[in-house]
């Protein structure tokens, strides 16, 4: 998202305001990168949480006023995955969602993969390319930028991250069809 650059200089000068305002321009962004990463909402609002502390107490070594957005993306991004790689511990289950695990019959027909599901079986970087370019409409480019990777790497990237969730989302509809 380009924004006034009076109101970045004015936030990296130390404005609380203007650095509020331009986190509320990108709040519905930034909740929505968050829970495609994180997956739960608490998760991701802790995440925004701490981007927008790590970014307020960094915002005036920001060297390029103009890429505030993928700078703070960038922080946002690398938060998800601390807490993804803290949160690999158990999860807490709902009583209900503990009982029907329990009580699972192995005829049951399983529900089909979605696609969020598949984009957890992606690896990382095409994980991340596909999330910047499909869901957030960000151009290669900026994607390279963001990623600090070459434009031909994050082409890479959206193409074998394609092929595998297609190929993952094919598989569970074989799967699906075979158990019907």
């Amino acid at each position: 998202m380009e924004h006034d650059l009076s109101i970045v200089h004015q936030a990296i000068a130390g404005n609380k305001e203007a650095f509020e305002q331009l986190l509320r321009l990108e709040e519905e962004k930034l909740y929505y990168t968050a829970l495609s990463y994180v997956g739960q909402k608490e998760d991701a609002l802790d995440a925004i949480q701490e981007t927008a502390c790590k970014a307020y107490l960094t915002v005036k070594q920001l060297k390029h006023p103009e890429f505030f957005s993928t700078w703070l993306f960038r922080i946002l991004i690398h938060e998800c995955y601390r807490l993804l790689k803290k949160g690999q511990r158990i999860v807490p289950y709902e009583e209900s969602e503990l009982l029907k695990r329990v009580n699972h019959q192995p005829n049951e027909i399983e529900n089909p993969i979605d696609l969020s599901e598949a984009l957890q079986q992606l690896s990382h970087d095409h994980q991340m390319a596909l999330i910047l370019y499909y869901y957030h409409d960000l151009p290669i480019k900026q994607i390279s930028q963001l990623m600090d990777k070459p434009s031909s790497t994050i082409k890479t990237y959206l193409h074998r991250g394609k092929k595998h969730l297609k190929r993952e989302l094919e598989r569970s509809a074989t799967y699906n069809e075979k158990v019907i």
